[in-house]
């Protein structure tokens, strides 16, 4: 009987075109598999197709695969397109080469095909993701490495009027001139190297390498909320549970600025039947840092904002408990709290407010979760929050039509102009009486211009 394989494949590109990397990260009942690799110069689309080839050709050809990308491209284009991209006989097609490949090694096989979103939180996509980065990084250091066994080390040759063709015996000032010019040139070299190093370095608590922080993209002025979200090891803090991943998005004046932090975290114990909810495996997390490496750069982002969750007790809970481990405030000491599922019983009691119910019951757009994650969690409760919370922009809407509407009265002038009266002739009188009988032999009841 054939196995099912399950597949998250990804690609990675610096540039674009540019240095660029693919990884497919294959789970099969056996175990799971890893590969990767990159090419010098090359595009997103090209490592994302490339890396669903290279995780296809892995696989048995009897074998069920299940492939997750996070590429449309690749998705609707092997689903979709390439039936008419085939009868077209390739024309006008970017990346032919690598479509008619991969739709070789596709065929005859039973494959599922799903879309992912990139960046979210999924165990499989980020690992994807990461051998995309290792395969570029990879092929980085191999292109260094040819440059240097190509370059030029031949020894140049000796100034002949170095070696005292004439007899004044000046090697041995030549050589202590040499070597003050060489110590002079290294002390000024290591202070200008000294000068950068310190003008661009950026503090340790700032730049660890597993925590994600994007920048905002618009610049808002006004009191910053953080919808956040974490997956934990179980449900209880008090008997030695542990957060795995905290995500949280920045909202300012009810507008998202871009801004966001992501963390996966070594817990220091087995997450259980937790990876049943979350999907967070413990091979995943084992490279992964533990808290009191990143509760630095965390609690900077988090502190002072209003923070804004679903079961809001549970996760400052945990993240109270974190923070009090590694001798850090109390995070409901710093920032305020609102808790969307009191919010929720508040404004619909005695339904169900878990956040899918509330995703159904505010028509949210429909997202792939499959397993919880943190950041995915977070983007969906954003939704939701102004959703719920919509009515007050209205009221703030309302309130502004009322000023401008009365600004707009006491602003109002009367102005008196002497309009002309144009009455009709003897023929337009008699036109009209005629067309006004005309209407009512015709519907049967007098117009409502009649006398």
């Amino acid at each position: 009987m054939s196995q099912t394989i399950t597949l998250y494949v990804d690609g990675a590109c610096k540039g674009n075109p540019g240095l660029g990397g693919w990884g497919a990260y294959i789970i099969t009942e056996q175990g799971e598999h890893k590969i990767c690799g990159g090419e010098p110069e090359t595009t997103n689309n090209r490592m994302e197709l490339t890396a669903a080839i290279e995780g296809v050709s892995f696989c048995p050809t009897d074998a069920h695969l299940i492939i997750w990308t996070d590429s449309n491209y690749v998705k609707q284009g092997i689903t979709e397109w390439i039936h008419g991209w085939k009868k077209k006989n390739w024309k006008d097609v970017k990346n032919p080469d690598l479509w008619q490949k991969l739709d070789a090694v596709c065929a005859n096989r039973n494959i599922e095909w799903n879309w992912i979103k990139g960046h979210a939180g999924h165990a499989g996509n980020e690992m994807a993701d990461q051998l995309a980065n290792q395969g570029a990084e990879q092929t980085a250091q191999q292109m260094k490495m040819t440059t240097q066994a190509n370059a030029d080390t031949k020894k140049p040759e000796s100034d002949w009027l170095l070696n005292d063709p004439f007899g004044l015996d000046m090697g041995t000032e030549s050589e202590e001139i040499e070597e003050e010019l060489e110590d002079v040139i290294a002390e000024e070299s290591n202070d200008d190297v000294s000068d950068v190093i310190t003008e661009n370095a950026i503090p340790a608590s700032n730049s660890h390498p597993h925590v994600v922080i994007t920048e905002a993209k618009l610049n808002l002025q006004g009191p910053r909320q953080l919808i956040l979200d974490t997956e934990t090891t179980g449900f209880y803090y008090q008997d030695s549970d542990r957060i795995i991943e905290v995500g949280a998005i920045e909202m300012i004046n009810r507008k998202l600025t871009g801004s966001s932090i992501h963390i996966y975290i070594n817990p220091e114990k087995p997450v259980g039947d937790s990876v049943d909810v979350h999907g967070i495996t413990d091979e995943f997390l084992v490279d992964k840092p533990k808290y009191a490496e990143i509760a630095d750069t965390l609690f900077a982002y988090l502190k002072g904002a209003e923070i804004i969750a679903h079961n809001a007790t549970f996760d400052m809970n945990f993240l109270d408990m974190e923070f009090k481990r590694v001798g850090l405030p109390l995070l409901s000491d710093v920032c305020d709290v609102t808790d969307t599922l009191a919010l929720a019983k508040n404004k619909h009691p005695g339904q169900k407010n878990s956040l899918d119910a509330l995703v159904r019951r505010y028509e949210i757009p429909a997202r792939d979760r499959t397993f919880h994650g943190a950041l995915l969690d977070a983007e969906i409760l954003a939704d939701v929050y102004l959703a719920m919370t919509g009515g007050q922009v209205s009221f703030d809407m309302d309130a502004l039509s009322e000023s401008e509407e009365g600004q707009s009265k006491t602003s109002r002038q009367t102005i008196e102009v002497d309009l002309p009266v144009i009455y009709p002739n003897n023929d337009e009188l008699n036109q009209h009486e005629t067309w006004v009988k005309q209407f009512e032999e015709k519907h049967g009841k007098p117009c409502f211009f009649a006398k």
